[in-house]
């Protein structure tokens, strides 16, 4: 009598981690980002990024530590963008990239809890990256076009070199829409507080502005109220639903149907807009990029 022979077990080869390096995809005028990143309308939703940026813990903490955030939000706003705008369209961007990564060198501390933070940490410096190019996909698809899923994939591809650029651990960022998409949710509903800075940077949006001290009295108080009706629409509609939850920020039906309606409108003027002048359409500093590759935007 013999036994039956047991067959050896079948063991499943290991997943191939393809490295982020070989999904990178080159920026450049023929690049989805360069196309869409310094569009003006971008503009349309609102402040988005550096909300949601503050509403890290890690990343609220060091800009109510070591920012002007409060005393000078705008002013810190306009001084951002031109670095920023650099790692993409910039002559050399791993130098720009580096420059904007050296500013937060010292950016770190303890956060309420009694836990340690820092601006370089990979995991706090991705989560900036991030709202960029979240914000990128969600402008383009409200107020210029629908964007396919391969191009999702393409702008992914493009945002690794991008943050590549600064000079940070790339190796466990997304490489994938659908990776990225993933991340994003965990982060909405997982990660996000209502921020000291993230509330205050929102702030107006339910207060109202204070008048500017160049405008007259008389004349603020004609302009003021639809000032503060646009700005708060702007400011709350471009919100997510979840960062609008947790910031506890007022939205109706009624404000979410204009929203889509205004929208609308956007995306079906994007044929018009397409034929102004660059100049009309996009940053200073990416017509000059455009220009220097021998391109018109």
């Amino acid at each position: 009598m013999t036994l039956a022979q047991t067959p050896d077990p079948v063991v499943a080869p290991a997943p191939v981690v393809e490295p982020a390096e070989t999904k990178a995809l080159p920026l450049g005028p023929d690049s989805l980002t360069w196309q869409l990143f310094a569009d003006n309308r971008m503009a349309l939703l609102g402040p988005r990024a550096a909300v949601l940026q503050n509403m890290l813990p890690s990343l609220g903490q060091g800009v109510e530590d070591h920012s002007v955030w409060f005393a000078e939000t705008l002013a810190r706003l306009q001084r951002s963008i031109p670095p920023i705008f650099n790692t993409v369209y910039g002559v050399d961007g791993v130098a720009a990239g580096h420059e904007v990564r050296d500013f937060h060198k010292h950016i770190k501390g303890k956060l309420p809890d009694g836990g340690r933070y820092s601006a370089l940490n990979p995991d706090t410096y991705y989560w900036a990256h991030a709202t960029f190019v979240e914000h990128l996909v969600v402008a383009t698809e409200t107020f210029i076009r629908p964007l396919s899923d391969a191009e999702k994939d393409q702008i992914i591809g493009e945002h690794i070199t991008w943050f590549q650029r600064y000079g940070v651990s790339a190796r466990s960022v997304p490489t994938t829409w659908a990776e990225f998409d993933a991340y994003w949710q965990h982060a909405l509903d997982e990660r996000l507080v209502a921020h000291r800075t993230a509330a205050y940077g929102v702030g107006y949006a339910t207060k109202g502005w204070p008048r500017p001290k160049r405008i007259p009295a008389p004349v603020w108080f004609v302009v003021k109220g639809p000032i503060n009706a646009i700005s708060s629409s702007i400011t709350i509609g471009g919100m997510p639903e979840r960062g609008r939850e947790i910031l506890g920020l007022p939205w109706d039906p009624q404000r979410e149907r204009r929203y889509q309606r205004f929208a609308k409108l956007s995306r079906a003027l994007n044929p018009v807009y397409a034929k102004l002048p660059g100049k009309f359409r996009m940053h200073p500093i990416a017509l000059r990029a455009f220009k220097r590759e021998g391109r018109v935007a």
